[in-house]
């Protein structure tokens, strides 16, 4: 018995056909959008229509994405490595504060966090957020199939995930919060996921600049006393049905084997 959603039901298959179809004229009109003049867009269209598939559609969005003027090129990059390889999906605002980041600096610059709406925007429509969750996705599942099999695309993504976390974990404003950071009044929106996540990315691809943001995390006065240790210790099975409300001692070494032992 075939099940459901088996790929050879002759209906699912015309539905599979048409989503592709309709994601091709979507991509196809934003592209022709795009262009600023009338000449400009009938070239646009040319091209777009010699590279059948969606491959090519994809392909070429990327082109535009890359040739953009201004910090546009940065944020549309950014913005589809995040969403193509994170631990868990981004909320719209955790998005912005990822791409607010930079890694030469210790301070986290709240002026400098795009809206959600630049973003997409950056993105020449190859990203939606999910108004119900307000979480940011590809477009479609193709996408991160089309993704995950051009490497070239983006330069070790998980090292510059980890570095850009660590970073922020390591900014000034960060280090001023207590262990419990709900009884602090600044914007912490990406302070759950850098704390949390940091080390999946950097067991995935280590860099000397990652390596070297850890050891300054864990150094000094930051490790046991950080924002990100309670966050840590929550993910502790053991530790979550002890129900500890007050701080408790967690080591460099705790950190550490959180991460690589899972």
């Amino acid at each position: 018995m075939r099940r459901g959603n088996d790929t050879r039901n002759p209906t699912l298959h015309y539905q599979l056909i048409d989503v592709f179809r309709f994601l091709l004229v979507f991509l196809k009109i934003e592209a022709v959008l795009q262009e600023s003049t009338i000449h400009r867009r009938r070239e646009q269209l040319s091209k777009i229509t010699d590279r059948l598939g969606l491959g090519g559609a994809y392909s070429t969005t990327i082109e535009r994405i890359e040739a953009q003027g201004g910090d546009k090129s940065r944020l549309g990059m950014e913005a589809l490595m995040w969403i193509s390889h994170v631990e868990r999906p981004l909320s719209a605002d955790e998005l912005c504060h990822a791409l607010a980041l930079e890694r030469d600096s210790r301070d986290f610059n709240v002026p400098n966090v795009p809206t959600i709406s630049t973003v997409l925007g950056s993105c020449q429509g190859l990203i939606t957020v999910d108004k119900e969750e307000s979480i940011v996705r590809l477009i479609h599942s193709t996408l991160k199939e089309y993704l995950s099999t051009h490497h070239a695309i983006f330069n070790k993504p998980h090292s510059t995930m980890a570095e850009i976390c660590l970073t922020y974990l390591n900014s000034k404003q960060v280090k001023r919060l207590s262990p419990d950071p709900s009884s602090d009044v600044i914007d912490t929106t990406f302070l759950e996921y850098c704390s949390l996540y940091w080390g999946g990315h950097a067991k995935k691809e280590l860099s000397d600049c990652a390596r070297s943001l850890a050891l300054e995390l864990f150094g000094g006065n930051n490790g046991p006393g950080h924002a990100s240790t309670k966050l840590l210790l929550g993910r502790v099975d053991t530790l979550e049905r002890w129900h500890f409300d007050t701080y408790f001692p967690f080591s460099r070494l705790h950190c550490a084997s959180f991460f690589w032992n899972r």
